[in-house]
């Protein structure tokens, strides 16, 4: 049993019991999710503590939806205008998922999310003209095996070009930049690898549309998937590796400000407590609540 860290009795996190069951499958964001930190896995995929989306996120999911239906019209329909009806017919449901009321909005904040939404999706003319692109699918559900590894994925659009197949997957974030851009190419190119397990055809490229701002995009070759599909064996490997010893050891840095689970876990306490005496962290920060 996991206990919050102000409980005298607390047991720490990392000696803690944990679920016997072993992880079914590994996605690209699952996959993340370890990699920046073990214990923030275990917290939010083994003992399922809450993890509910922020804004951001659900600004992107708000975006995929639109962007799904917008490129299942016919070529000629997928204008600026058809978008903007397709959002205003989409964001009764939207604005009443559970997630998205948690957030507690008020008039200001729903013209922000919407604001942000509505940039995100017209910046996909800044990048391509959808009006002239061949769409094989979208929203595509894979749940195929890469190697030793149970994958499960959703690739937002394949696209068929003079060349081959195109995957690409759509981010409304900001566009990374240096070491970061080969971090987020190795997710696609798990997409890439998952589509030729699934379908038999290897994908000419693969691309990352960060709406409204740039396209970063890879050729795909059989070693570039095999190299991510390596790395993705290895941390399939290291999270077994975990499961079978019941231990998650924390990754502690400045993301702690930002865990959902800083509550439950001394070490991302203490982290965060060192980085705001040293002013390394601002006083907003979600987690810092924990800790004050």
């Amino acid at each position: 049993m996991v206990v919050a860290v102000d409980t005298p009795t607390e047991v720490p996190a990392s000696v803690a019991p944990v679920a016997s069951t072993e992880p079914r499958h590994l996605s690209p964001s699952s996959a993340v999710v370890f990699e920046q930190c073990p214990r923030r896995w275990r917290f939010r995929y083994l003992d399922r503590l809450p993890d509910p989306p922020g804004e951001a996120a659900l600004v992107g999911t708000f975006v995929h939806r639109i962007l799904e239906r917008l490129l299942g019209e016919v070529p000629a329909e997928r204008t600026v205008e058809r978008a903007r009806a397709i959002a205003a017919e989409e964001w009764p449901a939207h604005r009443d998922q559970a997630e998205v009321a948690a957030l507690g909005l008020d008039a200001d904040g729903v013209r922000r999310f919407k604001w942000q939404v509505w940039q995100a999706v017209n910046g996909l003319w800044h990048l391509e003209d959808p009006t002239g692109v061949e769409v094989v699918a979208t929203e595509q559900r894979l749940d195929v095996q890469l190697g030793a590894v149970p994958f499960l994925g959703v690739l937002d659009r394949v696209d068929a070009t003079a060349d081959g197949v195109v995957v690409s997957d759509y981010k409304s974030g900001r566009a990374p930049g240096g070491a970061y851009v080969a971090d987020k190419l190795e997710q696609v190119l798990l997409y890439a690898a998952a589509w030729r397990a699934d379908s038999g055809t290897q994908p000419k490229r693969a691309r990352l549309l960060y709406l409204g701002a740039r396209s970063i995009e890879i050729e795909v070759t059989a070693d570039r998937l095999d190299q991510a599909v390596g790395r993705l064996h290895e941390r399939w490997d290291a999270l077994n590796d975990c499961v079978r010893c019941e231990r998650f050891e924390p990754r502690t840095g400045p993301l702690c400000a930002w865990c959902p689970f800083a509550a439950q876990c001394p070490e991302g306490s203490r982290e965060i407590r060192r980085r705001l005496d040293a002013g390394l962290v601002p006083p907003h920060a979600p987690a810092v609540r924990h800790v004050a």
